[in-house]
């Protein structure tokens, strides 16, 4: 039986059941697979098609497959869709996914921006010029390549992202006045749009957390919320990076949750069936000293203390040391995918902790760690019963759906299995 009705509180419960499952009035709609209704989506990264092509993905278990990215310009009037890549090739594998998805009855979007690829959003939708002109181009995107919806990965409006980011305390009310224009377009009103967001709805022009998002709901069908990267390296300690629930931690342990999430976006008015779950197939490394890391009995210990300044190298998607898109020196990312921890003996191939490998599952959080005792490596991630949680949650609080950051971060759909398995696909 699921933990999760123990680890959550009561006075969360009305939440969750104050919305029934239902269709967003715009839209073109893929065949559809079974989950009845519910949003089964994935990022897939240009960046990593030579790893893990457009043929590697298992199209028959997803409803939407989002391609990353195109991010802002300077220039209202164009989109990059080839950041990572050679000159062109972008265009040509957002060609070959869009056919692909097309063939198998799937949804394809584009998503807009990403980390990296947010620095021009704010000025792309300031005034009423621009915005109008914006519209023209995400609106051309779509035309062009026969694009079943639209992705707005802002990371994030009224609120700095990678450091460089144009910011104004009227992103949010000039992003809402952007997608309201879209959908008045003849071909935005087709279009299947979301946002993939922070797990705190958009800040105000307070600079803090909006209290009524209600007028996103009716222009956006569903939002992504971004339940990961909660805890990472600019943490006090070992947490979960994409914790299910987080009421249950010590007070300062408690920094976000998919729990706290849906509380926070229902509460200023986006419904809990417009809220998909984002998810991911790939967890945070940190240099834990022993003295730090086992108890007095051997048994992994909670929130540890990490040496900030020596971070672990990932697997080989990580980010390497470099100077990042602000001019800022950055160390490794420290990442490891499901696969890669796998292939650095972290894990089976079945996804199991590996022989020599200290393991502990945190009830509350529904997290996974992994320590190597030779490196002083652990790492917070999910596995297949973390997944299989998240879609029991998704399933019991009438949420839309899920949405893993990144299909290619699993290996042989042991996650996607285990999400679809709880969640009732």
């Amino acid at each position: 039986m699921s933990l999760l009705p123990k680890l959550l509180s009561l006075a969360l419960l009305a939440i969750y059941v104050q919305a029934t499952p239902a269709s967003s009035s715009y839209g073109r709609r893929g065949a559809g697979h079974s989950g009845g209704g519910k949003v089964a989506s994935t990022w897939w990264t240009n960046w990593h098609a030579s790893d893990f092509p457009v043929s590697a993905l298992s199209w028959e278990k997803y409803t939407r497959v989002t391609f990353a990215f195109a991010e802002t310009t300077p220039d209202v009037h164009s989109l990059n869709l080839s950041a990572n890549l050679t000159a062109g090739l972008g265009e040509s594998l957002l060609t070959e996914l869009v056919a692909a998805g097309h063939q198998h009855g799937v949804q394809v979007a584009v998503s807009i921006g990403g980390w990296t690829g947010s620095r021009w959003y704010s000025s792309n939708v300031a005034t009423p010029e621009n915005r109008t002109a914006f519209v023209k181009t995400v609106v051309g995107l779509a035309t062009t390549y026969d694009l079943d919806g639209l992705d707005f990965d802002w990371e994030y409006p009224g609120n700095q992202g990678i450091g460089c980011n144009v910011i104004s305390p009227n992103d949010t009310s000039n992003f809402l006045s952007f997608l309201q224009e879209l959908r008045s377009d003849p071909v935005g009103a087709k279009l299947v749009l979301s946002a993939a967001t922070s797990i705190v709805p958009f800040y105000n022009s307070s600079g803090k957390p909006s209290t009524d998002v209600s007028a996103f709901s009716k222009v956006l069908d569903f939002i992504e919320v971004m339940n990961y990267d909660v805890w990472g390296s600019w943490s006090t300690g070992v947490g979960p990076n994409s914790p299910l629930n987080d009421t249950c931690a010590p007070t300062l342990d408690q920094q976000g949750s998919a729990v706290s999430a849906l509380k926070a976006w229902t509460s200023a008015g986006m419904p809990a069936h417009q809220l998909v779950l984002g998810v991911a197939a790939y967890g945070h490394s940190f240099r834990v000293n022993h003295s730090q890391a086992l108890d007095a009995n051997g048994q992994l210990t909670a929130y540890p203390a990490f040496n900030a300044s020596d971070q672990p190298v990932g697997d080989k998607w990580d980010d390497p040391a470099a100077v990042d898109e602000c001019g800022a020196k950055q160390g490794p990312g420290g990442q490891f995918t499901f696969w890669g921890m796998m292939d650095a003996g972290f894990l089976t191939p079945t996804g199991h902790p590996a022989e020599g490998i200290d393991y502990r599952y945190d009830t509350c959080s529904q997290t996974p760690y992994v320590y190597n005792t030779t490196s002083d490596v652990m790492i917070s991630f999910d596995n297949a019963r973390s997944f299989a949680e998240k879609g029991r949650f998704i399933d019991w609080a009438s949420l839309g759906g899920f949405a893993m950051w990144e299909a290619g971060g699993d290996r042989d759909d042991i996650l996607l299995d285990a999400i679809r398995a709880g969640g009732k696909y």
